[in-house]
């Protein structure tokens, strides 16, 4: 397939999938391929037939959906991030809550909330031994969320951990070790779409990366970001990309790292009787 025509593809699907174009400059590359690929299964000879197909079958669309979601995940993933949130964010959390509440949205293949999982462990209980994690984690695909559950991982995709921590959570020899139970703890993994179904809140922390604010068209960014905010107890976390920014006109939230995407749902100030 010419990337000319997978341009014009993609320009043409993105509003009907409420996806933005621009979220694939990075990756077009390989969602063309996989395009192409699915065209080759279907024995279809142009992106002009495949459009035929869309238009006469609905059940393609979530194949396509499928193929336009590039994931690109590991342990530790901007690491200041995560340096900043053990150091300096969480700790008032657990100060003032007895479990800290997390929502690791479109976890991808687990990375995710295990790091926060083993940040917490080894980061903070030592340091707060009565605090508990509850950590909810959904994925959208299916295949995905299996690998997540298996908590196997090549040695690449922890080179940004701290070593002390590799050694403890991934104590197993290879060169594609497991995560031990302990860290396993508290996890609960769900196939949800980020579009449709959101967990029950309150969460002390959620991380949205790398999916809504990139790949959504504006208003549905501004509808995700609501029910994310809805979903957030008073003064709670939300983290996003790196890359990203939040949507012009949504709900209004306070930086709290400077540079760094971590954002701040602001408390509601004590009012005083008359």
């Amino acid at each position: 397939m010419k990337d000319q025509d997978c341009a014009e593809l993609l320009q043409w699907i993105a509003p009907r999938l409420r996806l933005r174009p621009e979220g694939f400059r990075r990756v077009r590359g390989q969602v063309c391929k996989r395009i192409g690929r699915r065209l080759v299964a279907l024995g279809l000879t142009s992106v002009s037939a495949y459009r035929t197909r869309l238009e006469s079958d609905p059940e393609e669309w979530a194949v396509l959906d499928a193929l336009c979601r590039v994931t690109v995940s590991r342990f530790y993933r901007d690491a200041r991030v995560f340096e900043v949130l053990h150091e300096e964010l969480l700790p008032p959390l657990l100060e003032s809550s007895p479990v800290l509440r997390v929502w690791s949205a479109g976890c991808a293949s687990g990375e995710e909330p295990y790091t926060v999982s083993i940040l917490f462990r080894l980061g903070l209980a030592p340091r707060y031994p009565e605090a508990g994690l509850e950590l909810i984690a959904t994925e959208v695909d299916a295949g995905l969320l299996e690998r997540a559950r298996r908590g196997c991982y090549p040695r690449g995709s922890l080179r940004e951990l701290p070593p002390a921590w590799v050694e403890r959570a991934f104590p197993g020899p290879g060169e594609e070790p497991c995560l031990a139970p302990g860290y396993r703890e508290g996890l609960v993994f769900r196939r949800e779409d980020l579009r449709t179904h959101m967990p029950q809140g309150p969460f002390q922390l959620v991380l949205c990366r790398n999916v809504a604010f990139t790949y959504f068209a504006p208003p549905l960014q501004r509808e995700v970001l609501a029910g994310l905010v809805e979903r957030l107890a008073p003064g709670g976390l939300l983290v996003i990309g790196a890359e990203e920014s939040l949507p012009e006109g949504g709900v209004a939230l306070e930086r709290v790292a400077g540079p760094l995407p971590i954002f701040r749902v602001p408390r509601v100030p004590a009012t005083t009787g008359g």
